[in-house]
């Protein structure tokens, strides 16, 4: 005897992944939308552009990649996911099933995200996701997540 009552143990869910294609698809409807947002937000100051920061970066180009940055973190915090994932239904979870920390997040959407933006070569980590068992890219491995279907 076990010392617990089988009957009475709450089954784990059953997850169901969600592989390269649909995650690919998902990202693109997000890439549309952060643009769109970006063209809306950064439009009137177009004067920006010319603004150069380090002599490398512009202060459009900054002003962007934080609209991106937030976008994707508030949506998978708030939601559990973003507007792409939500059309495609997919959603970011922990490897329990449960919703996200801001730990996890933070290093997910914005360290994760930098990394693989930052290093040309390393987006070819991302095909990563066909391959994995429980299809997770590099940065979902380290922050312990995963991108799974739900029932819509």
């Amino acid at each position: 005897m076990s010392g617990y009552d089988n009957e009475r143990e709450t089954p784990k869910p059953t997850l169901k992944y969600a592989g390269f294609w649909m995650r690919f698809w998902a990202y693109i409807i997000d890439l549309v939308i952060v643009s769109s947002l970006n063209g809306l937000l950064l439009s009137p100051f177009l004067f920006v552009d010319q603004i150069s920061v380090m002599g490398f970066f512009t202060l459009q180009g900054i002003l962007s990649a934080v609209t991106s940055y937030i976008y994707f973190l508030l949506m998978t915090k708030w939601l559990g996911q973003t507007l792409g994932k939500m059309m495609l239904g997919l959603k970011v979870v922990r490897k329990d099933a449960t919703a996200p920390r801001w730990s996890d997040l933070i290093f997910r959407e914005i360290i994760g995200r930098f990394m693989h933006r930052s290093l040309v070569f390393t987006n070819i980590i991302y095909v990563v996701v066909g391959f994995a068992d429980q299809k997770q890219g590099i940065h979902d491995v380290f922050a312990d997540t995963r991108v799974i279907h739900i029932e819509k």
